[in-house]
């Protein structure tokens, strides 16, 4: 039997954080996925996003092995520093490097520079939707010197990328130029088994969620805009960090503005394994974003039978024909008042049919053995 190979995986957060969302979901989901076939070694952050404590679970500054086999290491704020990085990368004789992400100085720009010479070793580099239009638009400048450094010094010359569909590879080509691509899918989380379970749902009610972090690109203050002319009662909960203060007022305003049938609370972040639970819960998962990559929480959504009402700015399309939900243009604002307005109008048995559909879709997608393999493309 041949041994499994090393993958040295640089990710800015990762478990027990959940704050960061995605970047921490699409690491773990692969650990978990593929932890028979590959030995996975985490360099990360001792802290979750938009934190400064510590996790208390762990040993700071030295690797720790995880309940999936995976061993951590979790570098602490005064021992971040490039010789640190150096050392880790020069401790063992590593198979893969694994890069999340782009714009990060420690865990994307520092581990790219040290590994620039490296040709005896695969360097992969998965940008996470980093290069995508929406999230390049913020901080804009910024981003776009960097890219052009990055190019100027040819520091991408010996990697290379993970696009997770067909539109992530046009993107990395379109910012960074020629490269070798290789589009693989995200993996989803392994199934949890347990079975599609019957939610109330009364005419002239609806219970919707947000679970997202609180910024511009996920486009909380578009969905509260929404509520304001809905009849019926509704109640729209938001989770997630808040990472954007001012933009964060701007949606308590409309908040304080809403009409007394529908009622918009936060309540903060929600650990990782608490999310379905609070999924189930509601009704519908609302989500107008200005961009996913690949956007975890709509299939964690899906798999306990809460359809979605998105936006058309992620992987997920035709969902209204596949009855799982709907993916709406953002500049049809009319269509998605439209949708929300029938949604709070549905009664319980045409919910059945759509969290039905919802949960058997997830399935499908959860229990496809076939984008496991695909990895083989990124670590072979």
């Amino acid at each position: 039997m041949k041994p499994k190979k090393k993958i040295l995986v640089f990710v800015d957060w990762y478990l027990p954080g959940y704050k960061a969302g995605g970047p921490i979901r699409s690491v773990a989901n692969m650990v978990g996925n593929l932890k028979d076939e590959f030995d996975f070694y985490i360099v990360t952050r001792n802290v979750d996003y938009c934190e400064i404590t510590p996790y208390s679970s762990i040993r700071s500054d030295a690797w720790n092995q995880l309940s999936d086999g995976e061993r951590v290491y979790y570098i602490s704020s005064k021992k971040l520093s490039h010789s640190t990085l150096k050392k880790i990368i020069n401790a063992k004789p590593w198979d893969v490097y694994y890069i999340n992400g782009i714009y990060s100085y420690y865990f994307s720009i520092l581990p790219a520079l040290l590994l620039r010479k490296n040709k005896q070793n695969q360097v992969t580099i998965a940008p996470r939707g980093m290069l995508a239009k929406s999230a390049i638009s913020i901080k804009v400048t910024k981003k776009k010197t960097f890219l052009s450094v990055a190019k100027l010094i040819g520091l991408y010359k010996n990697v290379a990328f993970h696009a997770t569909n067909e539109n992530e590879k046009n993107e990395i080509i379109t910012e960074l130029g020629e490269h070798t691509v290789r589009v693989v899918p995200n993996l989803p989380k392994k199934n949890t088994g347990i079975g599609w379970q019957q939610k109330i749902k009364k005419e002239n009610e609806l219970k919707l969620a947000i679970i997202a972090r609180i910024s511009p690109e996920k486009n909380q203050q578009f969905a509260l805009e929404l509520m304001k002319n809905l009849s019926g009662n509704v109640s729209l909960n938001l989770y997630g960090p808040v990472y954007n203060e001012t933009y964060w007022s701007l949606c308590r305003k409309i908040i304080s503005d809403l009409p007394h049938n529908i009622s918009a609370n936060y309540f903060g972040s929600v650990e990782s394994d608490k999310i379905e639970k609070k999924l189930e819960e509601h009704h519908f998962l609302l989500m107008p974003t200005l961009g996913e990559n690949f956007g975890h929480i709509i299939l964690e959504s899906l798999s306990v039978g809460c359809p979605v009402i998105i936006s058309d700015q992620t992987p997920w399309k035709e969902l209204e024909n596949k009855r799982v939900g709907w993916d709406i243009s953002l500049n049809n604002t009319e269509k998605f008042a439209s949708v929300l307005q029938k949604c709070v109008n549905m009664g319980q048995e045409e919910y059945d049919e759509l969290s039905k559909s919802a949960f058997v879709y997830a399935q499908s997608i959860i229990n496809d053995s076939t984008v496991v393999d695909q990895y083989e493309k990124i670590f072979y």
